[in-house]
């Protein structure tokens, strides 16, 4: 996005959601991540006012809309919900949002443990909602550096880079020489040495790409990139269906040239991975005190905010206890980044008796506005106060 970020790293509001978001641009956002109340009547933040599916789904309705208007073309959306509304959320992101922008569904494994209370089966899991405001245009890299393990790449080479071995040869049998022709020629390689040309060399033999029962396949690259890359190919003997033969593979790298690898996310995302309720009321209670019962650990937003580029513009718009805000502060403090949140929380009353009550807190927001001046102060990155328009 290459934007150059001015101010804190932190802001926050105070006020009705939906009021503070008819006071933003249109499409001022670059990521929108979400925590809202669940409907089950345990939420700290918000009391069960909202019984019954359908007065949940209005009460979502107008925030999802005001949320996708100042979302950016090229932007996305992660919703936290659990089995209550998960069914009724989809059909209302569809609404909303459309479901070709639908991207993914993904389980968190937040409490591995599981629910011991109450009868039934021990729920250690909720969800993630994750739509594009336009999937054409979206940015969103679904993608993580943290998943590539040393172990993925067994070999070693002569100059100690770590790599593994892929075939050349497209195993897709939807490729083949009819499909893709021009990917249909003969290379040179000698087995003993591993070296691979486009051309005859000394001690070199023919190679075609066939699949394993020896019909006739087609290779991955050119030959211009394999004249362009030589080094990054060799040549071995395998033993396939008809005897054995000679194949090319690509040397895949470890660390490869122009930028740290990626791999795929699963949608299954674990709390050794992303952390749990425990490790979030953990971290929050060390910087702030056991005030908050089910806050949601910095983990799973800094994986989230890792599918976006390092200046993306973040908001939060039921902020609860300040996750967001802390994950951003943690993620730019890691990464140099450049990323800035706006949190967005109403005057919510604590329940009487609470640890927020006894703690001295009065109101949600004041557990958010807490949080993250705690947070400026310890990691950085600055905090201010938004204006809100009355």
């Amino acid at each position: 996005m290459g934007r150059v970020s001015s101010g804190p790293c932190n802001t926050f509001a105070e006020g009705d959601n939906l009021e503070v978001l008819a006071g933003l641009p249109a499409a001022s956002y670059d990521l929108v991540y979400i925590d809202p109340p669940y409907n089950t009547g345990s939420a700290f933040a918000y009391r069960d006012s909202f019984a019954g599916h359908q007065a949940w789904t209005d009460m979502m309705r107008p925030r999802l809309e005001a949320g996708r208007r100042v979302l950016a073309d090229t932007g996305a959306i992660f919703v936290s919900i659990d089995d209550h509304e998960v069914a009724h959320l989809r059909l209302l992101l569809d609404e909303v949002y459309g479901e070709p922008n639908f991207l993914a569904q993904v389980v968190v494994n937040l409490n591995p443990k599981g629910r011991q209370l109450g009868s039934g089966f021990a729920t250690s899991h909720e969800y993630v909602l994750v739509y594009a405001k336009d999937a054409r245009q979206c940015v969103l890299d679904a993608s993580s550096t943290d998943l590539v393990l040393e172990g993925d790449f067994p070999l070693v080479a002569e100059d100690g880079r770590r790599y593994r071995r892929l075939p050349l040869r497209n195993t897709n049998k939807k490729f083949n020489p009819l499909t893709a022709p021009t990917l249909h020629f003969a290379i040179w390689g000698d087995p003993e040495t591993g070296e691979v040309r486009t051309s005859p060399f000394d001690g070199a033999g023919e190679i075609k790409p066939v699949f394993g029962d020896g019909s006739p396949a087609v290779w991955r690259w050119s030959r211009p990139r394999i004249d362009e890359r030589p080094g990054d190919l060799v040549c071995r003997r395998v033993r396939g269906a008809t005897g054995d033969r000679v194949d090319v593979f690509q040397r895949d790298w470890r660390h490869p040239t122009g930028g740290a690898r990626r791999k795929k996310l699963r949608t299954i995302w674990l709390a050794e991975e992303v952390g749990s309720t425990d490790t979030a009321v953990a971290e929050l209670k060390e910087i702030l005190g056991h005030v908050f019962e089910s806050p949601k650990p910095t983990g799973l937003v800094r994986r989230i905010l890792d599918t976006m580029p390092d200046d993306a513009r973040v908001l939060d718009y039921f902020a609860g206890s300040g996750t967001t805000g802390h994950a951003v502060a943690l993620a730019n403090a890691a990464d140099g980044g450049r990323r800035t949140c706006l949190s967005i929380n109403q005057p919510e009353p604590v329940r009487p008796g609470s640890n927020a009550d006894l703690a001295g807190f009065r109101t949600v927001a004041d557990v958010t506005r807490a949080r993250l001046r705690a947070v400026a102060e310890r990691v950085g990155g600055g905090y201010a106060e938004h204006s809100v328009v009355e």
